[in-house]
């Protein structure tokens, strides 16, 4: 624990001192409590969807990362330079996503009941992809049993049903010659994590939130949730090579929406599919990132990959690691998922496959319509399919009979988990993937801070805002009035800086001393207020100034936004703060999966905001911060300040909470404070 030494004096804050003071100084804090507006800054905006000053920064941030993409793809002159560029790629997407299993075991295939329908069958299946995880499919089979036909898999978006809501294009694709399998993502369909025997359902939504609470998990042991379904895929592809009516080099794999995600990555890195076809997903990430908040606020971690930008992969890297099998993009005009984005990287992909004489390889088909595998991009991407796999054209589709979904399911009871006794929780094989990867000595978190690209604060400018926005390692700041409570001042400011984001900022003192020691101090939903006041008094009754301040994107920085899941809506009838900060569909968890994507964690942005805070106060204040505190969880926060900040002390208060990354994952903790997210969080060393 750091100690201030300057001048022999010592930071005595223990909580029996503070009383001693606050009994022996006089005044009343009851009788001086300042008015509300006494702590307020910023013009309190109409409440409604806004494009922030955090979320402008994200989105120049992810821009810049776009052009710096935009600038490799341009400087490929040669297949061998693709290649080169490739492999590189390649080994960057296995970092995000923590890697692979290194072992494939026994799948232990075992058909559970057959349902016979005109022209094929559906085989009800159950596999284990690792040791304890089944994954529960379904096998279309074409009647035809007299040779080997091309396969295809269609790995399934995020519908509460999961495999069985995509019956009808499996269906179709049956009907045209395909052995075609269909499985549940975890979390999905017949392979809740979450269940609750007594009241039949998951905890979470079967749609998104039983993979925000896994993939969140994901993140602190350095991996990802696409990890395990991409290695579902893998092991899908692994079985038809088992069926002896299944021709291995012609297999194909096709879905939409997070059946899109799972296509594009489990085909990124599986050479054995042969053509590629996503729906509803491929789209530009920067354009991704502005939307997300106001159309689709749901939680999906295996759709943010750590530093998909910053390590200049992006959705066109991923098309480009498919070169030179065929991929064609299916897109919705209407979809959430940009089609601006969706055209910009077909167009850049198409350059590459253009340039090196395969323009026949690279397709994309555009519904006019929302977020939907639709009946005339089915028909474009069957063609797209036929055409590769040496199928007969044809035009047209089929009929399909939807069947009941307990016609269909692969278990007795509608849950893997429930009848199979060996069956494992993915929470538990996430806790054993930390286990095997627990480093020692563990880096300390002022080491990973300083890792994640920090800023040179110290030649950070600080001078009187003028009118011209604050340059990029600039403070502008402007003196926004202030408010007196007997003997005590408050002074506001607003720091203009990093070209975008503005904090604002009090500085609490007494008004015959505003220079000296002072204290950090803010709360979880940011800056101090009136309701306070208590508290502060007991640290200006001690002889200390306070400042205290709101991070991007909250207090007063926050959007006047409750973002509506539309897999949950009751999660928007949450108290606003409840709803802003919601881990599961929330404008703060988007923020926060917005920086993963960008490369630097939310939580070391908050560290930022801390020292651009530090350089005001030295600088244009004269102070010197000699401590930092904060109540309830955000005290987490406060150390991670002290751990980075050399002479600053910890003050711990009597309900500090020291969230720990790694206690999290021992716990298999399903919830927690969403701005605290950091990949690789459990092998960071935190001091309280």
């Amino acid at each position: 624990m750091n100690r201030c030494h300057n001048q022999g004096h010592k930071l005595r804050f223990g909580l029996a001192s503070l009383l001693l003071a606050f009994l022996v100084l006089p005044g009343s804090s009851a009788q001086n409590v300042p008015q509300v507006d006494a702590f307020e800054i910023l013009k309190e905006p109409k409440p409604g969807p806004r494009i922030t000053p955090f979320l402008q920064y994200q989105l120049d941030q992810a821009w810049r990362q776009d052009e710096a993409q935009q600038r490799i793809w341009e400087s490929i002159r040669t297949e061998e330079d693709l290649q080169r560029l490739q492999k590189q790629m390649r080994e960057r997407l296995l970092e995000m996503i923590g890697g692979l299993p290194n072992q494939k075991t026994d799948l232990r295939a075992r058909i559970t009941g057959k349902v016979q329908m005109e022209g094929f069958s559906i085989e009800k299946l159950i596999f284990e992809s690792l040791p304890g995880i089944y994954v529960t499919a379904l096998v279309y089979v074409p009647g035809d049993h007299s040779k080997k036909h091309p396969a295809v898999l269609v790995p399934a978006g995020h519908a509460t049903n999961g495999k069985i809501h995509y019956q009808v294009l499996s269906q179709r694709l049956a009907s045209r010659g395909y052995v075609v399998i269909a499985w549940d993502p975890v979390g999905q369909g017949e392979r809740s994590q979450f269940w609750d025997a007594k009241d039949g359902k998951s905890r979470y939504n079967l749609v998104c939130a039983e993979h925000a609470v896994m993939g969140n998990l994901a993140y602190l042991v350095g991996a990802n949730l696409a990890r395990w379904e991409i290695w579902d895929g893998m092991r899908a592809v692994d079985y038809l090579l088992t069926r002896p009516d299944v021709d291995g080099e012609r297999i194909s794999i096709t879905g939409t929406s997070g059946g899109g995600t799972q296509a594009t990555l489990i085909a990124a890195l599986d050479p054995r599919i042969k053509v590629v076809v996503p729906s509803c997903y491929i789209s530009s990430l920067p354009m991704r990132m502005a939307n997300r908040i106001f159309a689709d606020p749901d939680s999906d971690p295996e759709q943010d990959l750590f530093g998909i930008l910053s390590n200049k992969v992006g959705h066109t890297g991923l098309l480009l690691l498919m070169y030179p099998r065929p991929v064609m993009i299916a897109s919705a005009v209407l979809d959430f998922f940009p089609i601006e984005g969706a055209r910009k990287t077909f167009r850049e992909a198409q350059r590459v496959y253009e340039q090196f004489h395969r323009p026949d390889r690279i397709a994309m088909a555009e519904g006019y319509h929302g977020h939907q595998y639709s009946d005339e991009n089915q028909e474009a991407a069957l063609g797209f399919l036929d055409r590769f796999n040496g199928m007969p054209p044809r035009r047209g589709l089929l009929a399909a009979k939807e069947l009941p979904d307990k016609d269909l399911l692969c278990t007795r009871s509608g849950q893997v988990m429930l009848d199979d006794s060996d069956a494992r929780s993915l929470m538990d094989v996430i806790r054993e993937y930390y286990v095997d990867r627990k480093k020692s000595p563990e880096k300390s978190l002022s080491e990973k801070y300083q890792e994640s690209g920090v800023p040179d604060f110290e030649k950070w400018t600080v001078s009187e805002f003028t009118g011209a926005p604050a340059g990029e390692n600039q403070i502008a700041w402007t003196a926004e009035g202030g408010a007196k409570s007997g003997d005590i001042q408050i002074d506001k400011y607003l720091l203009r800086h990093s070209r975008l984001l503005a904090t604002p900022l009090l500085y609490i003192h007494k008004s015959s001393n505003k220079q000296g020691d002072v204290l950090l101090w803010f709360k979880g939903t940011g800056k101090a207020d009136a309701s306070d006041w208590q508290q502060l008094e007991k640290f200006l009754r001690a002889g200390y100034g306070i400042v205290t301040f709101d991070f991007r994107g909250l207090g007063e920085t926050r959007m006047p936004y409750t973002a509506v899941s539309p897999d949950d809506p009751l999660l928007g009838n949450l108290d606003f703060d409840r709803a802003y900060m919601n881990p599961l569909s929330g404008v703060l968890a988007n923020y926060v999966y917005n920086s993963l994507l960008s490369g630097r964690p939310y939580f070391y942005q908050m560290i930022d905001d801390a020292e651009i805070v530090k350089r005001f106060v030295e600088e244009k204040l004269g102070a010197r911060i000699i401590a930092v505190g904060a109540p309830g969880m955000a005290y987490t926060v406060a150390a991670a300040i002290a751990q980075v900040m050399p002479h600053v002390r910890l003050l711990s208060e009597p309900d500090s909470v020291l969230v720990k990354w790694r206690e999290l994952v021992e716990k298999k903790q399903e919830s927690w404070s969403i701005p605290f997210l950091v990949p690789g969080g459990a092998y960071i060393q935190q001091k309280n």
